[in-house]
């Protein structure tokens, strides 16, 4: 199963759409705490859901079970805490709310996750899909759309 994970800064909205349309993306998951922000230009909720079905022929789901708790966050960006620290702490989230068991293999098959950040090296949609992979017995193949 392959799954793909994309930021949407740095990327103008040609950008972002076109590499989930190349990609042959079916579903964008979000896994964002603010995805209704001013902040997210394009990539607010309600108008996404809109573009996708328009310029891609995909749907969008929001699961923000799979998104770090604004603290967490927060100590993470104000740098009280390192990433290897906050990558323990969502770790230990992400198994507490036993966010396996709320979405199916079958659903996130040719599915995107999505972030703000730009780069997946240190963003939660990494950890996320590299968990959901742990935990499932299908193997998983992922591909950082950039």
């Amino acid at each position: 199963m392959k799954i793909f994970t994309i930021g949407f800064t740095r990327k103008s909205a040609e950008q972002f759409f076109s590499l989930l349309g190349e990609g042959r993306v079916k579903t964008l998951i979000d896994v964002r705490l603010n995805n209704h922000s001013q902040l997210a230009g394009f990539a607010k909720r309600d108008d996404l859901a809109f573009f996708l079905r328009e310029f891609c022929q995909a749907e969008y789901m929001e699961m923000p079970e799979m998104a770090p708790t604004k603290p967490l966050l927060g100590a993470y960006r104000n740098k009280d805490i390192s990433w290897g620290e906050y990558e323990a702490r969502f770790l230990d989230l992400m198994a507490t709310r036993r966010i396996e068991h709320l979405i199916r293999p079958a659903q996130l098959a040719d599915g995107c996750l999505l972030c703000s950040e730009h780069l997946p090296h240190q963003c939660h949609r990494r950890l996320v899909v590299e968990y959901l992979s742990m935990c499932w017995d299908e193997p998983v193949s992922v591909e950082h759309l950039y």
